[in-house]
């Protein structure tokens, strides 16, 4: 199944630029565009996307009074493509997969479409044709909200997240983090590349496991580089497939 895109910018030259990365993309099938805001709520109901690349500043209504019209539970996954900085704050608060600041490459957006294609595939059950190898690069930064700061971490500096309450603790090579997220969000914003979901409550980065050890009555524990250790839920070991030898533990 193709992942259902609507485009909505109201700039033509800007909706051309994203129908031609779109049209690479075998994974991805356009439905529409849409050049205004109040004209995006509408196709948006009307034709339930999967995912819609939104432009933040438009006539009618911008792209954060779009997202408010439409029922948090019916709302596709939304990636904001736009030329305004100041608004990704806001972006964040309304949980989009990904924030594009124009003018961006292919890299960049394709960055965002593997983010998407992720959220789709364990949020909604959307099953999505596999894109090349060659097509997925693995992102090179993490943006995070913390404090009203924006702060741009390197994958390689997070060793670990781990769920607290109505928050999530990111831990870093440099020290800790604390978002309020949820664990799904970040999960997403991860990516499956490098990162991987060992129980409910705890991400971490693939190169950072060192062993992992049989416990009793058949669990396994992770045993992370720097001593931490963590349990490995049943029902997830085969997200440690993709480098566990010998077809998983």
């Amino acid at each position: 199944m193709k992942i259902r895109t609507l485009i909505v910018d109201d700039e033509p030259l800007a909706r051309d630029r994203l129908r031609g990365f779109l049209k690479a993309e075998a994974a991805v099938e356009v439905i529409g565009e849409c050049g205004s805001g109040t004209e995006a709520v509408a196709m948006i109901k009307a034709a339930t996307p999967d995912l819609v690349f939104l432009d933040m500043s438009m006539p009618g209504c911008d792209g954060l009074q779009v997202i408010a019209q439409l029922p948090e539970e019916k709302r596709p996954a939304i990636i904001f493509a736009t030329a305004h900085e100041k608004f990704a704050l806001d972006a964040f608060d309304v949980a989009a997969v990904d924030y594009l600041l124009k003018p961006f490459d292919r890299d960049r957006f394709q960055q965002a479409l593997r983010r998407a294609q992720d959220q789709l595939q364990r949020n909604r059950g959307v099953e999505i044709l596999p894109a090349p190898a060659t097509s997925a690069p693995k992102p090179d930064r993490i943006t995070v909200k913390a404090d009203g700061r924006l702060v741009f971490l390197s994958p390689a500096e997070i060793i670990r997240v781990e769920a607290a309450d109505n928050y999530v603790m990111l831990y870093l090579t440099t020290g800790r983090l604390m978002l309020r997220e949820t664990m799904a969000a970040i999960e997403t914003r991860l990516g499956t590349q490098q990162f991987a979901r060992i129980n409910r409550s705890a991400i971490v980065q693939l190169d950072q496991i060192r062993e992992i050890q049989p416990a009793q009555h058949g669990d396994y524990t992770v045993v992370l580089r720097d001593g931490t250790k963590l349990p490995l839920s049943r029902s997830l070991r085969g997200q440690l497939d993709k480098f566990a030898s010998g077809g998983g533990v």
